[in-house]
């Protein structure tokens, strides 16, 4: 079992910055991979960025060049450097970890959540 921390959400103009964490109850050292999605308001849960445990990150299109996904193995915490924020950006950001183990194979867990907020 993992359990998973969101923080750093909040209300931000729109052109502002705020990087969220995702604290993990364990090493997240050997974890396969982990992300974060968002939800906005009437919309799927889509995914925002993902790091791999060799390091190789993945952004989705529309935060290109704008948000930043890291890792610190010895703080067991995943960040989410988000610049130039939109309003369309405004969502609940949801941290997820990816864990494959011998014995109960791959699994994901999910964080509560985090709400950002973009006003124009």
């Amino acid at each position: 079992q993992v359990q998973l921390v969101e923080s750093g959400g909040g209300l931000v103009q729109a052109g502002g910055s705020l990087r969220l964490s995702c604290a993990a109850s364990r090493s997240i050292f050997s974890f396969n991979a982990m992300g974060w999605y968002r939800q906005g308001p009437g919309k799927l849960r889509e995914l925002v960025a993902d790091i791999r445990s060799g390091g190789n990150t993945y952004y989705a299109d529309s935060v290109k060049g704008r948000f930043t996904i890291s890792r610190d193995n010895a703080k067991n915490t995943v960040y989410l450097q988000m610049n130039s924020l939109k309003p369309e950006d405004t969502a609940v950001y949801y941290c997820k970890a990816v864990v494959a183990t011998s014995t109960l194979g791959v699994n994901g867990y999910w964080g509560q959540g985090t709400q950002v907020t973009v006003s124009s």
